[in-house]
């Protein structure tokens, strides 16, 4: 892997202010960032990424690389829970194995959009369209982690009346992160289809203020995952290792998918992140309210204490070099 990936990646403002997070809380600084801000930027980004996927995605349509992306990237949600749960298995319970799989199966939209950081700094070109691949696989992992849930502990659950479906269904795919996403995607389709003027007068919100955005967002997330450090020590050695050599497992094919499907190497690079990251806020809010038996702090530091932080420090350079051997760029 060539150092000077990381080194790039290591010292843009997004992660250093990362960084600048971590250590607030490590050398016990009061930083904190009042409670409604990190919401509101998380949104913001959401909105912002999903519009400008939505205007690329009408410009791209359906054809070439954009259905075939798309399918993989659903697939992989649904497979990457299942061999998941058999590794994790071997030393948890089948609530805790199925709760955390289906993190693991599922996005980190901010991972995603630090890659897209990443790229843009590489000044290496991506699609909008990979937007929608995010878009669509958070829902199927957390259906997936819950059949587990259901199918494995039947036995244990000889009360269970039987799973609230609509509950899931609706946490699934109307919780905000998708409905947002997708509810930007289509609007962004339909502004590029129709108004394309309008493009112009979104693009001081959508664009100039995103990487400030994402710098500040960061802030926070840095400041979170060092509060879930003490956690870690509940997860144990051999989550650690889970939380780290998943994604990479995840990551090697995410990029022979990437390669077979033909993709350039900067969708390939995002393709790739999506399959690597984990979910801290999606899966973890439905986990909670469908599966009770699972421990929070397993699966919320696993992906927030460790996956997170190693994918945008180290992870994205990794990726990116992988993707460099076998797919060069045009």
């Amino acid at each position: 892997m060539e150092t000077s990936l990381v080194l790039q990646n290591l010292l843009s403002p997004p992660v250093l202010f990362f960084f600048l997070g971590v250590i607030a809380v490590l050398v016990g600084s009061d930083l904190e960032i009042p409670a409604p801000l990190p919401k509101l930027f998380s949104l913001y980004l959401l909105l912002s990424i999903g519009f400008r996927g939505g205007l690329e995605l009408a410009h791209s349509g359906l054809g070439g690389q954009v259905l075939p992306t798309i399918i993989a990237a659903v697939l992989m949600s649904m497979i990457v829970p299942l061999y998941s749960f058999a590794a994790l298995r071997l030393k948890l319970d089948a609530f805790n194995a199925s709760a955390i799989a289906a993190t693991y199966g599922s996005i980190s939209a901010v991972t995603f959009i630090t890659a897209q950081s990443f790229l843009e700094s590489q000044k290496l070109s991506f699609d909008g369209f990979m937007v929608a691949a995010l878009a669509l696989m958070e829902s199927p992992a957390i259906i997936v982690g819950l059949l587990m849930v259901k199918l494995a502990t039947a036995q244990k659950r000889p009360d269970d009346k039987g799973m609230r479906w609509g509950a899931v269904l609706h946490e699934a795919f109307l919780n905000s992160s998708v409905f947002l996403l997708l509810g930007s995607l289509v609007i962004g389709i339909l502004v590029a289809l129709n108004s394309p003027h309008n493009v112009e007068k979104m693009a001081p919100f959508t664009e100039k203020l995103f990487y400030g955005a994402l710098s500040f967002f960061l802030l926070d997330m840095g400041i979170v995952a060092a509060q879930r450090l003490s956690d870690l020590r509940k997860a144990g050695a051999f989550l650690i290792g889970f939380s780290i050599i998943m994604p990479l497992f995840n990551a090697v094919i995410g990029v022979l998918i990437a390669s077979a499907i033909g993709l350039p190497s900067g969708d390939a690079l995002l393709f790739v992140v999506l399959c690597a990251s984990a979910s801290y806020i999606a899966v973890p809010a439905a986990m909670r309210m469908t599966v009770p038996e699972a421990n929070p702090s397993l699966y919320i530091s696993t992906a927030l204490g460790v996956t997170f932080p190693f994918n945008i420090i180290v992870g994205i350079p990794i990726y990116m070099a992988l993707v460099n051997k076998l797919i060069p760029a045009a």
